[in-house]
């Protein structure tokens, strides 16, 4: 059918008005084809639609893509809208390419997969009826000695997000910062936002040039303009939806003012996580001084599994989903490292 040959912009835009309408989507018959009673079109004949079609298609090849990556795409634009409205999410952190730095790396992708549905299964079964959604939380700039940062090559990037698109599980990329500023650091990490399932985040423990040996630091005003340049962003290039940016927190010298931070962003919503490990006591007091500032409402949580590994931290013993749930205020977004 002709529908293989439309710019795949004009098909992902139809789609999501489909999608926005409330439409039952059609069916495909296991290639391009689409078949379908109701036409596609009369979303086109907004001048509104066409004005924002016109947007997103100027200076973009065309090209033909399947049916199943315009759904996946167009499911994606609808969730990134209202993400944290009816969901929690639920993710695994680490690095690709290492098995010292989170659960992320000690796992092919499609066991993390299967892993994650089980303990999102556990958080639904004690949620209130909240729906879990997966995420793989990437460490994309590694801090190394003297501050310097090792930047994860693209492919093993594209690898976890086209997965991430295909099966309905978001990824973080996050940032480490070392010897540079966050700003220069977040702004590696735009172009990553073209995909609709990619959020950022940022770790101001490794904003230092003497990792393991001092904790880093961000202030309030970076935290601002960080957000501001990101929501720019996200105008300027005509990216719908909002995003995530996380922030990670379990010293008091992390954030400086943090109670300057401002959340009055309409695409950027700032999630604000609490990390470290330690017994329950512990990690129910970091939660509760991040819980303070009330000027982050969105709050998250990160537990550590015990590895194995020779001088790691770890959570002992490890928070019950119903216990992380009983945290005040409760948490949006719960990592496991």
């Amino acid at each position: 059918m002709y529908y293989a040959v439309l710019p795949c912009t004009i098909l992902f835009f139809c789609l999501s008005f489909r999608v926005f309408a409330q439409t039952p989507a059609p069916q495909s018959s296991g290639g391009n084809e689409i078949r379908s009673s109701r036409s596609l079109f009369p979303a086109l004949y907004f001048s509104e639609n066409l004005a924002a079609m016109q947007l997103q298609n100027a200076g973009k090849p065309y090209g033909a893509s399947s049916y199943g990556e315009m759904q996946a795409l167009a499911r994606a634009n609808e969730e990134s809208l209202s993400l944290l409205l009816n969901s929690d999410i639920l993710a695994y952190y680490g690095h690709p390419n290492s098995k010292n730095m989170g659960i992320l790396g000690r796992y092919s992708i499609e066991e993390l997969d299967a892993m994650l549905s089980g303990l999102a299964a556990e958080y639904e079964s004690v949620s209130n009826g909240r729906k879990v959604r997966k995420a793989f939380y990437i460490i994309y700039g590694t801090v190394w000695p003297e501050g310097e940062i090792g930047i994860l090559k693209d492919e093993t990037v594209l690898k976890y997000i086209r997965y991430g698109l295909e099966n309905d599980i978001l990824v973080f990329l996050d940032h480490q910062i070392g010897r540079y500023d966050p700003i220069s650091s977040l702004k590696k990490l735009l172009p990553w936002l073209q995909y609709p399932n990619v959020h950022l985040a940022l770790d101001p423990e490794w904003r230092t040039d003497k990792p393991m040996q001092e904790i880093g630091t961000v202030s309030a005003g970076e935290l601002n303009q960080a957000q501001k340049i990101m929501e720019d962003y996200i105008i300027e290039h005509h990216i719908p939806g909002e995003r995530l940016l996380m922030i990670h927190q379990f010293n008091w010298r992390m954030i400086s003012e943090r109670e300057r931070v401002s959340t009055a962003f309409e695409r950027v919503r700032l999630v604000h996580c609490a990390d470290g490990f330690g017994n329950p006591h512990l990690k129910r007091g970091s939660y509760a001084f991040n819980a303070e500032a009330a000027n982050m409402p969105v709050k998250g949580f990160k537990l550590f599994y015990n590895s194995g590994i020779p001088g790691a931290g770890y959570d002992d013993p490890l928070l019950k989903p119903e216990e992380v749930y009983a945290l005040n205020p409760r948490p949006y977004i719960i990592i496991y490292q």
